[in-house]
């Protein structure tokens, strides 16, 4: 963590990785609208939190401000793409829609790196930070598998089709089964928050979606779960391709 205003523009000026930004609500003076102004140019995010709140991340003398650098590098979407094909490869992504259980988050990325995915596709807002719990239950996979933090999932949705990448939403509002669906093309698989899965503008946005057939009483998987049975289902697939 980075705290203090002038702290916390120096890290944005030298170019440090952050994850997020938390400023005190209510605060408003010309140093403050200055970071404000510093974190817009360079597109880090940061958010408004009671001063209680912010207590609880830290008893330091925060002035207001905490930055929480990332424990990644983030790595351009259109570069992942652009080496995949260089490379003779299709490319294959796992999308992340409002996880924010750390845990979830570490399981899931430690299953993307053994499945030899080319990365996880994250939105700068709404899913967990990639803390050092998510690192350690990511059983260290965090450091080799790239993490592509996108501003706006619509234009990332775009630049994913452009490349002729199809995008699977993995959904229980779906007709068709995982099983029945083609996943041996280039590919991104969506999975969706814990509470209550893949946001509807997302939904709308993707090319199919697919469903894990269920047979018991409980309606649901856990996502970590079911990112792992949709993601090999593809693996499989891929590999009877070849």
């Amino acid at each position: 963590m980075v705290f203090g205003i002038r702290a916390v523009m120096e890290a944005i000026k030298a170019g440090r990785e952050i994850e997020k930004i938390y400023i005190q609500s209510g605060l408003n003076n010309d140093l403050i609208r200055e970071l404000i102004n510093t974190a817009q140019a360079s597109k880090v995010p940061f958010s408004f939190i009671p001063q209680q709140k912010l207590n609880s991340i830290s008893s330091k003398n925060h002035q207001g401000v905490i930055c929480l650098l990332s424990i990644v590098q983030y790595a351009p979407l259109e570069n992942i793409i652009d080496r995949c094909y260089e490379q003779g490869r299709e490319p294959f992504f796992l999308i992340l829609d409002r996880i924010t259980d750390v845990r979830n988050f570490g399981a899931i990325a430690r299953t993307v790196e053994c499945a030899g995915l080319d990365g996880i596709i994250i939105g700068e807002k709404g899913n967990a930070p990639i803390s050092a719990d998510a690192m350690k239950t990511s059983a260290g996979a965090l450091n080799h598998l790239p993490v592509c933090r996108v501003k706006d999932m619509t234009k990332a949705f775009r630049l994913l089709k452009d490349n002729g990448i199809q995008i699977v939403a993995c959904t229980e509002k779906a007709d068709k089964t995982l099983y029945e669906m083609e996943l041996n093309s280039p590919l991104a698989i969506i999975v969706g928050s814990e509470e209550d899965g893949i946001s509807p503008e997302i939904l709308k946005a993707a090319d199919h979606l697919a469903k894990i057939p269920m047979k018991g009483q409980i309606g649901s998987l856990n996502v970590s779960v079911a990112a792992g049975i949709a993601i090999y289902e593809a693996v499989r697939q891929k590999s009877t391709k070849k």
